[in-house]
């Protein structure tokens, strides 16, 4: 690790570890945990890690081992029905019980001194937020790495199903705790045959065959397209964050699919009153635990040194760190910065992206839909192998595919904050996805994803549709002579599941129509513009 990772701090103690102690849950079955300790005499504060992942590669060194050796008894446990645990796993129907539970066997410990702290990636978060809905008074600092509080939000945008996010977190959820090898199996096998399953007609019933047999709890995700459907009651835990008072550190990047539910965190701690810190860096939801690790380690070290040891030494002085771009990075008092203005862009017919507002809202430019043959999905925040920032130069060339693009910049301009489109589209069917990104084009004409978002138009027959479409935060530096360009089509497969352009669940499709979609000259494209030095 240390010569993977360069920059982790030294370790303070030799580690020992007490493996496979079974911990009642709350239904009593036997919750497998591992508990890793300094190999020292004295007190030391508890972390409470709780994954559906297993307990191995790469939780046992990255979060037993290397948080052990920097003085903290680490309790790293399997979910119900993983890493053989007793029990069914539920998506999230467990967490909270489990980990009162957890805490409450804690409390029988010769070794426990009534510090605790709890940290984790991803779905280990959602267990945290789920601790956190009544919070123990052990509880003294939290760490959400990349984190997840809004399971619908997870799999659907808009009610539009976020394909290739279930077909990965199928496999994850099903193969990891089984192991390394039974993983990099899965994920072979979901490779080979991700076109198949994602083209199938329906969707529904065709998941097995890519993940190895039945996942019953993906199976009611996709029956439950809805966020009003009672399916989903209880599943979001976001309004935790707006009663809690325990102190806690939100960890992120700029491409992470759960992005957007960190900033959401954050503003939601922020309001509440509670003491937190943000940092965001230029990472996926994976690579903010490979090559952004040394930095996310650092920052949860420090966090949790300062609230369960009383040594606020290693906190940085202002509560939000932002990179700009991939080198650089900002220091602020608070997310979003306070923007030098609202930008807004107008696209023209000419295919340009001008400041100046239109004169009415008249039809501007359109393009043919075909579910048969979706747009790809190039770069952004996905959890497989391509996400990230891309060229999207060959995805620009297709007929269906909009750009609108800015002159080159006298110079540089600093978008920090969220950015939205403001969309007015007719369509012939009345049903489709708009799918819109803003791209930073270079002086060779190179095309880089920022971020984006996809709205669903929804009206009767030709009316037009006025959407205002999030596309998640960022903070990207456009160089003199770069141009903002902002891109538009009709979905991004396998993403997305494509809109079938009938009105049927995504999910039960058998037959799909083409559609031409049309957008109209009041859209507007708006960024936070923040003048840097």
């Amino acid at each position: 690790m240390r010569a993977t990772w360069r920059g982790l701090p030294a370790g303070r103690y030799d580690v020992g570890r007490e493996p496979g102690l079974p911990v009642p849950a709350a239904d009593g079955s036997p919750l497998i945990t591992d508990h890793y300790f300094p190999r020292a005499d004295g007190d030391f504060p508890t972390l409470l890690v709780r994954s559906p992942y297993g307990r191995g590669l790469p939780w046992s060194p990255q979060y037993g081992i290397l948080f052990a050796e920097q003085g903290f008894h680490v309790v790293l446990q399997s979910c119900r029905g993983t890493g053989g645990s007793g029990g069914a796993f539920d998506l999230w129907r467990n967490e909270a019980a489990d980990g009162r539970a957890a805490v409450a066997w804690l409390r029988e410990r010769s070794w426990f001194d009534g510090r605790l702290g709890t940290i984790g990636p991803s779905y280990l978060s959602y267990a945290q937020w789920a601790l956190a809905d009544d919070p123990p008074p052990e509880l003294k600092a939290m760490v959400v790495q990349v984190g997840l509080h809004d399971p619908y939000a997870l799999f659907y945008a808009d009610g539009a199903l976020r394909l290739e996010h279930a077909l990965a977190i199928g496999a994850g959820m099903t193969y990891q705790h089984q192991g390394t090898g039974a993983l990099l199996r899965a994920t072979l096998r979901l490779r080979r045959r991700l076109r198949a399953v994602t083209t199938a007609r329906p969707l529904r019933g065709a998941f097995p065959s890519a993940l190895g047999g039945e996942v019953p709890w993906l199976d009611e995700v996709l029956a439950h397209p809805e966020p009003d459907d009672p399916y989903w009651r209880g599943a979001s835990l976001a309004a935790v964050a707006e009663r809690l008072t325990v102190p806690t550190a939100l960890i992120t990047g700029w491409h992470d699919v759960l992005g957007d539910q960190t900033v959401e965190q954050y503003r939601r701690l922020r309001a509440a009153g509670c003491e937190t810190a943000l940092l965001v860096g230029p990472w996926t939801h994976t690579s903010a635990l490979g090559k952004g690790w040394p930095e996310v380690f650092t920052e949860s070290l420090a966090w949790l040194r300062a609230h369960l040891y009383g040594d606020p030494s290693g906190l940085r002085p202002t509560r939000v760190r932002v990179h700009v771009g991939a080198d650089g990075r900002r220091d602020l008092d608070d997310w979003p910065a306070a923007p030098a203005a609202a930008g807004e862009w107008f696209p023209t017919a000419e295919g340009q992206l001008t400041r100046q507002a239109p004169a009415d809202s008249a039809p501007l430019a359109s393009f043919r839909y075909d579910p048969d043959d979706p747009t790809p999905s190039v770069g952004g925040p996905l959890l497989s192998p391509g996400a990230g920032a891309r060229d999207n130069g060959a995805l620009e060339r297709r007929g269906d595919v909009l750009t609108f693009t800015g002159p080159p910049l006298a110079e540089p301009l600093d978008v920090l904050g969220p950015v939205s489109a403001r969309l007015s589209v007719s369509t012939d069917t009345g049903h489709a996805d708009v799918f819109t990104r803003l791209c930073d084009v270079d002086p060779r004409g190179r095309s880089i994803n920022i971020c984006d978002g996809l709205g669903r138009i929804r009206a009767a027959g030709e009316a037009t549709s006025r959407i205002t479409v999030p596309m998640g935060s960022t903070a990207h530096r456009f160089a003199a002579g770069h141009r903002v360009r902002w891109q538009i089509s009709g979905g991004a497969h396998p993403r997305y599941a494509p809109d079938p352009g009938t009105g049927e669940p995504r999910a039960d499709a058998t037959a799909f129509v083409p559609v031409r979609i049309t957008l109209h000259a009041d859209s507007a494209l708006t960024t936070p513009a923040v003048r840097c030095p």
